[in-house]
């Protein structure tokens, strides 16, 4: 056929079918191998063996031999699907534009044949991360499918799941809702009720509700789907177990970390059974799991399961080391999770070695605008403000804010969360004014877009009550954090972390504002929520200790004082590295409740030692280095005064 190409078309004859096995083989192959010519045939078959180099070679010399419209249309589809395999959307897109210009030149404007190549681009646009594109394809095929179509066909509820999948992507939660809801309608319509496709529709509208904060209707919508996936597959299947995930993450993000922990576990268990040792899921619950540790303040054991997962996905890579882009995605992932836990035990230095080795990955195979690079300078940005490094974190995560500026639009959440790191760091840099108008804007982007009892709006509200405090304007400062409890005590149990957060915040402000007893009625709720939610050892039970202390050093009783701090210190001592910045903060306050009673020498030990701690992790610039030295200083006059 072209012996450049070294094609050759060999005609064969089974000249006996008596082999039952062979006649068998050749039957299936048939059937496999229906319609068109013996070349499409072949095209077919060496797709379906993934044979996608062999298969674009013979597709480009029939492509160049014809002149039939309806086999270049074919051709070019094909060349299309292979390129959007292979990860080249722009071939891919070039290829099934060509199909749908010749589709153009022969059909009317609303041919059925239109809808496949308009959904097929827009899904490459998809995956380029192009999402106004890829919606405006898809809207296209919609239009020509509703006008032609009934109500309830498969194509319809097909193109409503992947105008959903966009808007979730940009944002626009709202309508990726009404689009799941509407693929889901069309499916009951036409599907029985425990169908999987069913349970697929009621797991994307369950995240899209984690993503808008609607955690009750989030756990409705999975258990929706778990029911329907629970009686269709056997117990052990490893879809149940994604299942298991889904419910988790929302109880994550609910900070109900036990529960969390149970399904997590659960998800893990079934991955045990029915998978290899080694299989990528498997890793993918470690991390889960270690992400919940993390935050419940078991450090050790968030450690251990981020590095079991982490040797998984190493033995995954040595045996397809071919698949070069799932490893680096992958490595991607451990190292920001082993990061945050590095980055939650104080140890800065290492945390920014692992978030700087991913974003290094996502350099070298993401788009410079890819919203991901966003995500790795917030978190590179945010253990420099914890170093006290606070023009590098600045500029980070001003690289942040431009890349989701030029990728997003103007109201997505992901730009608040931009807006809230660059207030954080205002905030350390006591840049009150600067970091006012940072938490105003994301407040006033999540007031746009997420429903009015939204957790992000109370950590909105609360970021700015933190400003005023630290401002002296106690009144601003505690009407927003009332707010933020307000939405808290609406959304969530009564013995939820975040309400503990909050009491915190009004007890400090009426701290503040000398209003002792209020201050300390406020401390205790938090407590204790905290003593009843958290394990023993917690470090957020160390901080509301803390708090106390403070109080109980305002009102003079520094007996009380010095019981609460050293309860503080004891628990940081347990669970956090000995060069840990809290550890410093909590022998300066034992040092002042010394100071206070007169006690010097004692006071000067707690001092020096806050001061020796401090200057091992922050920069000597950093003004807790300054207000210890000054102390110090105080101190010493005292003693050598008395002396």
């Amino acid at each position: 056929m072209d012996t450049n190409n070294q094609l050759y078309q060999v005609e064969l004859q089974l000249t006996s079918d008596d082999d039952q096995q062979l006649r068998l083989l050749t039957d299936r192959i048939r059937e496999d191998a229906t319609g068109g010519t013996g070349w499409q045939r072949l095209g077919s078959l060496l797709l379906k063996i993934g044979q996608f180099n062999k298969a674009e070679e013979l597709y480009n010399v029939l492509l160049e031999q014809t002149s039939d419209e309806d086999e270049k249309k074919h051709y070019y589809n094909q060349l299309g699907y292979i390129n959007d395999g292979q990860g080249d959307y722009e071939k891919a897109i070039w290829y099934y534009e060509q199909g749908l210009q010749t589709d153009q030149k022969t059909l009317s404007a609303n041919h059925l044949d239109l809808i496949t190549s308009y959904n097929n681009i827009g899904s490459a646009y998809d995956r380029m991360g192009e999402y106004s594109k890829a919606l405006s394809f898809f809207e296209k095929a919609l239009e020509i499918d509703q006008k032609t179509l009934p109500s309830n066909h498969s194509y319809l509820g097909s193109l409503y799941n992947n105008i959903g999948s966009v808007n979730d992507k940009i944002g626009d939660y709202s309508k990726a809702i009404s689009f799941y809801e509407k693929a889901l309608e069309t499916k009951q319509k036409t599907l029985p009720s425990n169908h999987p496709l069913l349970g697929a529709s009621y797991s994307n509208i369950g995240l899209v509700y984690n993503k808008m904060g609607e955690y009750s209707k989030a756990l409705s919508s999975h258990e929706k789907a778990y029911k329907i996936f629970r009686k269709t597959l056997p117990s052990n299947h490893p879809d149940l177990a994604t299942f298991y995930n889904n419910i988790g993450n929302v109880y994550d993000k609910m900070e109900e970390y036990l529960k969390a922990l149970s399904f997590f576990e659960k998800a893990f268990e079934i991955r045990q059974k029915a998978l290899s040792s080694d299989h990528p899921s498997l890793a993918t619950s470690y991390s889960n799991i270690g992400l919940v540790y993390n935050k419940m303040g078991e450090y050790s054991k968030a450690l251990l399961s981020h590095q079991k997962a982490y040797k998984i996905y190493q033995k995954l890579f040595l045996q397809i080391i071919l698949i070069w882009l799932l490893h680096t995605t992958i490595s991607v992932c451990v190292y920001n999770n082993i990061g945050t836990v590095y980055d939650s035990m104080g140890k800065y230095a290492r945390a920014l070695s692992f978030y700087e080795k991913a974003l290094e990955i996502e350099q070298k195979i993401l788009p410079s605008n890819h919203p991901d690079l966003a995500t790795s300078y917030n978190s590179i940005g945010g253990v420099y403000d914890n170093m006290g490094e606070y023009s590098k974190a600045l500029l980070t995560h001003q690289k942040a804010l431009e890349i989701r500026q030029k990728a997003l639009p103007s109201n997505h959440p992901s730009l608040a969360t931009s807006y809230n790191y660059i207030g954080l760091v205002y905030d350390s840099m006591r840049e009150y004014s600067k970091a006012l108008s940072s938490y105003e804007k994301a407040l006033e982007i999540y007031q746009k877009t997420l429903p009015s009892n939204h957790p992000d709006l109370a950590t909105s509200y609360n970021n700015i009550g933190t400003v005023y405090d630290r401002m002296g304007k106690y009144a601003r400062a505690l009407s927003f954090y009332e707010k933020a409890l307000e939405i808290e005590q609406k959304i969530l149990p009564s013995n939820h972390p975040s309400l503990a957060t909050s009491y915190n915040n009004i007890g400090g402000v009426y701290d503040s504002m000398g209003e002792y007893s209020k201050a300390l009625s406020s401390h205790e709720k938090a407590v204790e929520i905290r003593e009843k939610t958290l394990p023993a050892n917690h470090p957020l039970l160390a901080t509301s200790y803390n708090n106390i202390g403070l109080v109980y050093q305002s009102m003079g009783e520094y007996s009380k004082a010095l019981s609460s701090h050293e309860k503080a210190l004891k628990i940081w001592q347990k669970t956090l590295p000995s060069n840990h910045p809290s550890l410093a903060t909590s022998y300066n306050n034992i040092g002042t409740v010394y100071y206070n009673t007169k006690d010097y020498s004692k006071a000067l030990s707690y001092y020096e030692r806050a001061l020796d701690l401090f200057e091992r992790v922050l920069p000597p610039t950093h003004p807790d280095i300054k207000t210890v030295k000054e102390s110090i200083e105080i101190v010493k006059e005292e003693i050598i005064e008395n002396s």
